[in-house]
């Protein structure tokens, strides 16, 4: 069965690329470039591996992109469920995500210029800029704790249309249920108490699983509304 003729399929395959892309600005660049509490060294290893951060900046224009396109495959998947759900899909998870994704470019190319040494911040000292730079990096990670809420919400529409469906099934819809609530909380967590978020995003990671066991699901077996699956027949 082709991707072309299983909008299941072309979701899944828009989904892996989204599990490929998001890590790398999320965890790896943070991972290898960021010194928590020190800003010259976090700005001294922007300006040194200018393309790695250049590339991270770049899979964000991507990811954005990528997710309204995934959200729309999930619309045409799930369409003759609910149409009023699967419109929120789009709108949760793909096009408010990626407006998200825009401002969160648009801050890293701040910090990467403070970083560089433009010369119209002369008037600020070193150390100065260093802040600077640092504070952009910080309100970026602000950033995704906020959009974090929308990678919540977006699932529990998605888990409804799931678990409704008869060409999926229900555990998966369950599981992206509970992975909402998590998103939702770690959001909430990172807002009130920032100091316990660590904690929770480890104790939550299990029901977080459910949107790469979707992926794969969707990516092997497929999905067809019973409509579509009837006309092939």
């Amino acid at each position: 069965m082709s991707s072309t003729h299983n909008p299941g399929r072309v979701a899944g395959l828009w989904y892996l690329l989204i599990i490929f892309i998001g890590p790398l600005r999320l965890i790896y660049i943070p991972s290898k470039l960021f010194v928590s509490g020190n800003a010259t060294a976090t700005a001294g290893n922007i300006a040194a591996h200018e393309w790695l951060f250049r590339i991270g900046m770049a899979s964000d224009l991507v990811g954005g992109v990528v997710l309204v396109l995934l959200t729309l495959a999930f619309y045409r998947l799930f369409r003759s469920v609910d149409q009023d759900l699967a419109t929120q899909v789009v709108i949760f998870g793909g096009v408010m995500p990626a407006i998200f994704f825009l401002f969160g470019v648009a801050s890293d190319a701040g910090a990467l210029m403070i970083a560089r040494g433009a010369d119209f911040l002369s008037a600020f000292s070193k150390p100065q800029q260093d802040a600077l730079a640092m504070l952009l990096i910080r309100l970026r990670g602000h950033l995704n704790t906020a959009a974090e809420m929308l990678w919540g919400v977006w699932l529990f529409p998605l888990a409804t249309l799931v678990y409704r469906s008869r060409f999926l099934p229900r555990f998966l819809g369950v599981w992206l249920g509970l992975g909402g609530v998590a998103h939702v909380i770690l959001s909430l967590t990172g807002e009130l108490t920032p100091q316990y978020q660590n904690k929770v995003f480890t104790i939550a990671q299990p029901v977080m699983f459910g949107e790469i066991v979707l992926t794969l699901w969707l990516l092997i077996k497929g999905a067809r509304p019973q409509a579509d699956s009837a006309v092939a027949g």
